[in-house]
């Protein structure tokens, strides 16, 4: 009986295989590390 449950097992598992399709490499991801963007002034603003 166990040697029945362990190729019902083995059998799940190889059919599960390659069922979604070919495996696609993933997305390429952005290089880690900080970004800053924008604007800065200094000085004073004459609001007429």
């Amino acid at each position: 009986m166990r040697n029945l449950i362990l190729l019902g097992t083995l059998a799940v598992v190889l059919a599960a295989c390659g069922v979604d399709g070919e495996p696609t490499p993933p997305e390429p991801q952005p290089e880690p590390g900080i970004t800053i963007t924008g604007t800065a002034q200094i000085g004073m603003a004459n609001s007429n």
